[in-house]
């Protein structure tokens, strides 16, 4: 476990070596934009802080970017992604939202005032690189907003990305479920282009600012998620060795009397956990790396991501999370399947 966090933070370190190399003449060209603003075409998309935001790009439209898209377009503002590289998958849930397939990177940062970074949370340092570099090409520098849960320094390191090509940096972070309906997901921001970013509210989300300094809102995600992906990492360890021990129907009826409320949450919640482990691994290294530049212990978090591995190669972890919405389990039937396609000693 800990030769794997470590092999995972020298990848790291090498990815953000190649994202400090990216130098490029953007701020200048910027500098003579932002001089020529208001002269020539009077609809052209002004750059930097004060943009009036109409048109968004996400990156990517996958479960919860498709979801969080769907509300920006429903509410009035135009919602495009790069999907030249995408799967189908990917393709379809960004038509089922409204969101237009501009093709390329170069396209999507010269066309959008704001792009949203919602992705597998171990892929948010090298996509910021791949964005500056587009950024680069296409001389365009609209606000970035990472969203993903990852560990402060990895922010950090975003935002000096971003500084590199003058383009601006929002934190954010996405907490609750993706927002199909009202009311159950809430978007953090700070730094100081919170304000820029928490425009979005006026377009359909719940955005909320935790002041200027940054790392506000990663922080808030990182102890949220401890509590919430860690606990369902143990519930799954624990139901799962009640199962193969033989003593999964005492269990139960132990929590029923004595821990109800704990044993409703995982009926409530465990079920929608495997077609998002694949995606919690990342993030739960993320975690361990926060916990251990705080001088804590990593290995909970590291744990929980060997765990989350382990849930994602079974046939569970193998489903689509629009699939899965679609099938009605009982807890004993999935803790069963679980139980079947998870390691052994």
């Amino acid at each position: 476990m800990v030769n794997d966090f470590s092999r995972r933070a020298l990848l790291k370190t090498t990815a953000l070596a190649v994202g400090a190399a990216v130098v490029s003449d953007v701020p200048a060209r910027a500098e003579l934009q932002g001089r020529d603003e208001g002269r020539g075409d009077p609809d052209a998309r002004p750059q930097g802080r004060g943009t009036r935001l109409r048109t968004v790009g996400i990156m990517s439209p996958g479960d919860m970017g498709s979801a969080v898209g769907q509300a920006l377009a429903r509410h009035g503002l135009t919602v495009i992604a790069a999907l030249g590289e995408r799967s189908a998958r990917t393709r379809a849930l960004a038509a089922e939202a409204g969101i237009t397939d501009v093709g390329t990177l170069e396209n999507l940062v010269s066309q959008a005032d704001l792009v949203m970074s919602i992705l597998d949370p171990d892929a948010a340092i090298v996509a910021a690189q791949r964005v500056a570099e587009a950024m680069k090409s296409a001389g365009a520098t609209p606000l970035y907003a990472d969203c993903n849960s990852i560990a402060l320094q990895s922010a950090r390191k975003i935002g000096e990305v971003m500084k590199a090509v003058g383009a601006p940096f929002a934190e954010a972070s996405i907490i609750g479920a993706p927002p199909r309906v009202p009311n159950r997901t809430r978007i953090y921001t700070s730094g100081p282009n919170a304000q820029e970013f928490a425009q979005l509210s006026q377009f359909g989300l719940d955005v909320r600012i935790l002041g200027a300094e940054e790392g506000k809102a990663k922080a808030i995600k990182i102890c949220y998620a401890t509590l919430n992906k860690g606990t369902q990492a143990i519930f799954t360890e624990s139901f799962v060795s009640a199962k193969r021990l033989g003593v999964f129907d005492a269990l139960t009826t132990e929590l029923e009397i004595s821990q109800k409320s704990l044993l409703k949450l995982a009926q409530d919640g465990l079920q929608q956990m495997p077609p998002k482990a694949h995606r919690w691994i990342g993030e739960m290294n993320e975690l361990a790396a926060t916990y251990q530049d705080l001088g804590l212990t990593p290995r909970m978090l590291a744990g929980a991501a060997d765990m989350y591995r382990d849930v994602s190669q079974t046939a569970l972890g193998r489903e689509s999370p629009e699939n899965q919405r679609k099938i009605s389990r009982s807890f004993v039937e999935f803790i069963v399947m679980l139980e079947r396609d998870m390691p052994r000693s």
